[in-house]
């Protein structure tokens, strides 16, 4: 499925990573899907719950997921047969960007109170609060501090940043 997401996308959108993976979670039912698998959530009903979103559109979702491999689709029960539903390595890879977004509006939309949901690091104990890090030096990542270049797999002519 994303090999065939890659070649549909290549004449319609400038072919880059950022436009391929919007098109496959770039929606908003999507990303909430997501997040509820990060959190824990891997049934049917309780997604549906947790999220209200309207059922045929959840099942659409979840197809889409699963045959982009990021969740997995798995029989927990039978007569009748009950799936989960499970973040793949691809799925889970997705997490920074979910906690990203959420960052972002814990910032920028969070009531006087703070945030809804905190991100507590098993690790510490303590309240996360994450960001991106270079893995060469540790430093922090922001978009004053980075350049965008060519990578082996870039298609054109001039810079990246004349696109």
């Amino acid at each position: 499925m994303i090999e065939d997401l890659r070649h549909d996308l290549s004449h319609r959108f400038d072919a880059d990573s950022v436009s391929r993976t919007l098109a496959l979670v770039g929606e908003k039912w999507t990303l909430l899907i997501l997040r509820e698998a990060f959190f824990g959530v891997r049934r049917y009903g309780q997604l549906a719950r947790n999220l209200g979103i309207p059922r045929p559109t959840l099942s659409g979702r979840l197809r889409t997921l699963v045959d982009a491999g990021l969740l997995e689709r798995v029989r927990y029960a039978t007569g009748p047969d009950r799936h989960e539903y499970r973040l793949t390595p691809a799925g889970i890879d997705l997490f920074p960007s979910i906690v990203t977004l959420m960052r972002w509006g814990d910032v920028h939309l969070a009531g006087p109170d703070g945030p809804p949901t905190v991100l507590r690091h098993n690790a510490c104990g303590e309240i996360a609060d994450p960001y991106l890090a270079c893995r060469s030096c540790g430093g922090e990542i922001d978009a004053r501090n980075v350049t965008p270049e060519r990578g082996a797999g870039y298609v054109g002519e001039g810079r990246v940043s004349d696109r």
